[in-house]
């Protein structure tokens, strides 16, 4: 007999079966961490487009603000222009007092007529004043003390013809009377309380709060156990942020003030839209927050300059009536 026995087969696979286990654990250990590696790296990735994304939103925001400090800037700069050309008007107007005052030396001594053409100078010199005190600065009290001086002249002078003039600076002077204190300075009035009241928006709503009307049904359910921040108008945002944000609304609201003080109607609703982007982004929805936000909707809607139809009636009727006589 042959003593070399041969294994058995079975005995032959299971030799070969326990090196291939072991390599197909290891080859799947080496899979999954290959796949955690993968899963991470893009994670990785991820986070540092979101940096590169917010860093360059942060760099527009700044180059905004630079733009709108510099076009703040050359309207200062028109400004000052438009009030050095006030200022020559302004002497002439005096000059043309002057004159007037030496006119009225003059003829002392003349006739009737020659003082009612006085009279008549005089009184289109205080309606162009008032006119122009309206139009350019909203002086709405010198205004009035402009009409009122021009209504004592204009009852001075003699003759029924003069009658319907007299009515129109009466119908003027209702008009001007209408005006309250005036456009601007009632809407400068009203910014300047909105402003003091952002101080009071909570930075924080509780949480614990019960849920607000009208908010869908899964808001309610999850009211007791989650707090619901829409991210598109509100993100977490970093003390750094909020203190930019904060000075950015700042801006925009002495950019409103500057446009009420130059009666710029579009410039004023600009600067307003902008406050209105930056409330959501700095407090979080609460009822303070929508009153704030029903004010500025009604500031967006104030006239700075309001049409007044009555407006230079009087003054463009005595000049045609002058230009009649002259004739």
């Amino acid at each position: 007999m042959n003593d070399d026995v041969s294994p058995p087969p079975a005995s032959r696979s299971l030799r070969w079966m326990a090196p291939l286990a072991v390599v197909l654990v290891i080859g799947a250990g080496v899979a999954w961490g290959w796949t955690r590696w993968q899963a991470e790296q893009a994670r990785v990735l991820q986070r540092e487009a979101y940096a590169d994304l917010q860093l360059r939103g942060l760099v527009d925001s700044v180059e905004a603000l630079r733009r709108d400090q510099r076009s703040t800037s050359q309207r200062v700069q028109d400004a000052a222009a438009t009030n050095r050309v006030l200022r020559d008007e302004m002497l002439g107007l005096s000059q043309r007092s002057a004159l007037l005052e030496d006119n009225l030396a003059k003829l002392a001594d003349s006739t009737r007529h020659g003082a009612q053409a006085l009279q008549l100078e005089e009184t289109e010199l205080l309606l162009s004043q008032a006119a122009q005190r309206l139009a350019y600065a909203d002086d709405v009290d010198g205004a009035k003390r402009l009409y009122a001086l021009a209504a004592g002249t204009l009852a001075d002078v003699q003759g029924n013809e003069y009658l319907n003039l007299r009515q129109a600076l009466m119908q003027e002077r209702n008009a001007v009377d209408a005006l309250g204190p005036g456009a601007r300075v009632a809407t400068g009035r009203q910014l300047a309380a909105f402003a003091k009241a952002l101080e009071q928006v909570p930075e924080q709503v509780d949480a614990g709060a019960g849920p607000q009307a009208g908010a869908p049904w899964w808001h309610q359910m999850l009211a007791p156990f989650v707090t619901i921040t829409p991210t598109r108008t509100q993100g977490p945002l970093t003390d750094a942020e909020r203190v930019a944000g904060w000075d950015a609304l700042q801006l925009e609201l002495t950019l409103a003030r500057a446009a009420v003080e130059r009666g710029d109607q579009a410039g004023f609703t600009q600067a307003v839209d902008r406050v209105a982007l930056w409330l959501p982004r700095l407090w979080p929805d609460s009822p303070a927050l929508r009153e704030r936000r029903a004010e500025l909707q009604q500031l967006r809607m104030r006239v700075l300059q309001p049409a007044l139809p009555e407006l230079g009636s009087t003054l463009q009727q005595l000049r045609s009536m002058r230009d009649g006589d002259d004739r």
